[in-house]
Formats: structure tokens, C-alpha cells, sequence
């Protein structure tokens, strides 16, 4: 726990405002492909359609749409970015095991590399955190 703190303090000391651009870029892309997966449902039912289980490929498109939705308008504005970075992980570790990956080989049309680059977005705003133009910088700084 104290390593954890220590990494926080390092990282909120450290946090360019130009990350901060980025991060929100990143919330817009997310949001955009949430209403996106609403808006042509056929798209992520055929990526699940492969699946044995119907009633679970169901709620995970559902789980994917409401995270994307709801996570990506958080990190957007700065709002719990770590707890909605982390629901937003499993979700491109899957497409990019389960979608994009059997797609990369057979296809030119694969988003194998935009998958990839945005999990890697992920994971550094998980451990670096949503910087001073955020919702969470406002909120402590009022708490202390």
C-alpha cells in the first residue's frame, strides 16, 4: 500500500498537462465507440457470435457498450480514470485476443495496432493517473 502511494505522489508530481490532453482524447475515443457498438449492434453481435454461450456473449456486448459509454466519459473528464482504466482493460485484452488477433493474419483490415496502442494508454493512466485538468485533482484539493 505504501508502494502504491508512493508511485501516486511520484506520478502527480510528474504529470505533464499535455497527458492530460491525451488522456481526454482517449475518453472521447472510447465514448465514440461505445455509440458506436449502440448504434450498429451487428457489429458486436457477429464479434460474439462465435461464441458457445449466447446468454453470456449478450452480457458481455452489454458489459462493452456501458463500459465504453460510461468509462470513457470518466476518463474523458478525469472522474475515478483508475477504477474506469480498469474496467476498460479487459475488454481490449479481449478484443485483441478473441477479435483482432485471428483478424491481423487473414485481413488488411485489422485493429490489431489501434487495439494495442490503446491498451497501452490504458495501462499507463492506470498507474499514472488522471493529472491536474481532472475531476479527481479538483476533488482532492477541495478535500484537503
Amino acid at each position: 500500500m505504501v508502494r502504491v502511494e508512493s508511485i501516486k505522489k511520484w506520478a502527480d508530481a510528474h504529470h505533464p498537462k499535455w497527458l492530460d490532453v491525451l488522456r481526454i482524447i482517449l475518453g472521447i475515443i472510447l465514448f465514440t465507440k461505445g455509440v458506436f457498438f449502440i448504434n450498429d449492434r451487428e457489429i458486436i453481435v457477429s464479434m460474439l457470435q462465435g461464441s458457445q454461450l449466447e446468454f453470456i456473449s449478450i452480457i458481455i456486448a452489454h458489459y462493452v457498450i456501458l463500459a465504453h459509454l460510461f468509462g470513457g466519459f470518466t476518463i474523458t473528464i478525469g472522474l475515478f480514470t483508475r477504477l474506469s482504466v480498469a474496467f476498460q482493460i479487459p475488454i481490449l485484452i479481449g478484443a485483441i485476443i478473441f477479435v483482432d488477433l485471428p483478424r491481423a493474419f487473414s485481413s488488411f483490415n485489422s485493429d490489431l495496432e489501434a487495439a494495442i496502442l490503446i491498451l497501452f494508454l490504458l495501462l499507463f493512466f492506470f498507474f499514472y493517473g488522471s493529472g491536474p485538468l481532472s475531476v479527481d485533482n479538483y476533488l482532492s484539493k477541495q478535500k484537503d
